[in-house]
């Protein structure tokens, strides 16, 4: 079944992806453990380094890159350290970033996790910080993506919305891009965490199960329930197909004709993180349908390269030479 996929591999290679959404640097402070502070009963860290890495849809954007994909990253940023880190580490890549707009008025979305640890103990996290505004985007500022995005769009394969709450997405920017896609057959997916609700005729939904089980309402404790969730957000957003991803128990896609697929998990071997694993399989899809694949090979495919993502600690990315290595087995 694996080796059947191979050939896929090259057939994503350079497609355009457009990936719109909530751009988050992952910022991780390493501190050594020096003493414990006269001032309050709390450890005082000598800070030995610093990392900033692509966190949110950045993180979708990597992924498509590493993948071969020719990607185009669009969002809102700060005007500060952690806009010119997550530009960096996206463009270390080959993402182009002339999408990231930078507004000095507003901080970049960024979660900075404080990495305690000495010689002789464990390094462990301590404190998050996130950091965020909460106005929405300025007429401007949303004008200019529109222009941008007018322009890009006839020359993309495939868009990806990647909403995590933030903002990025707006109303008028949503309809642009949903309204395009279908006009000219281009395939598009959302990845919404909170209100997957207002992405009507889209064309392909991604849900992790307790994302879909708060979408409708209730528990979904069998494959039935499911089954019958993932049907009534296919009929309400009038999409193509909706795509559950379930951790160990795999992935379901149900499609607009009535089609279910169960993809039990490729490889149960030990699981690490599953941050961002499903911008993977999110980066896969959209690659794999640009290039004209069934989209149950498609989701096929997204369940390998996230089973190779689960594997690595943090949000991580896979490259076309890993998920290779894999589908050769």
């Amino acid at each position: 079944m694996k080796k059947e996929l191979e050939p896929i591999l090259e057939e994503i290679q350079g497609k355009n992806i457009l990936v719109i959404g909530d751009m988050v640097a992952d910022i991780y402070l390493d501190g050594r453990i020096s003493r414990i502070s006269r001032e309050a009963p709390v450890l005082v860290l000598q800070q030995a380094g610093e990392k900033i890495v692509a966190g949110g849809a950045a993180n979708v954007v990597n992924n498509v890159a590493t993948l071969g994909g020719n990607v185009f990253a669009v969002g809102l940023l700060g005007l500060d350290n952690a806009a010119r880190g997550l530009k960096a580490a996206l463009e270390k890549n080959g993402a182009n970033t002339e999408g990231l707009f930078c507004d000095e008025k507003r901080p970049t979305i960024s979660k900075t996790r404080v990495i305690a640890g000495g010689r002789a103990t464990v390094s462990q996290q301590i404190v998050r910080i996130d950091k965020e505004s909460d106005a929405p985007m300025t007429p401007a500022f949303e004008a200019e993506i529109m222009q941008y995005i007018e322009n890009l769009l006839p020359d993309i394969d495939g868009v990806v919305i990647s909403d995590y709450g933030s903002g990025t997405v707006t109303a008028k920017i949503q309809q642009q891009l949903i309204s395009f896609c279908r006009a000219h057959d281009i395939p598009s997916i959302v990845d919404s965490r909170y209100d997957i609700h207002r992405f009507k005729d889209i064309g392909y939904v991604k849900q992790n199960d307790a994302e879909i089980a708060a979408a409708v309402g209730r528990e979904l404790p069998t494959e039935e329930d499911i089954y019958a969730a993932g049907q009534e957000l296919l009929e309400e957003l009038d999409a193509d197909g909706v795509l559950v991803t379930r951790g160990e128990l795999g992935m379901v896609l149900l499609e607009k004709d009535g089609a279910i697929h169960n993809i039990p998990v490729s490889d149960k071997s030990e699981v690490f993180d599953v941050s961002g694993a499903g911008d993977t399989c999110v980066a896969t899809v959209i690659l794999a349908l640009a290039a004209g694949v069934e989209p149950a090979r498609a989701a096929e495919l997204s369940n390998i390269a996230s089973g190779i993502a689960v594997r690595k600690l943090g949000t991580s990315t896979v490259s076309k030479d890993e998920l290779k290595k894999v589908l050769e087995k």
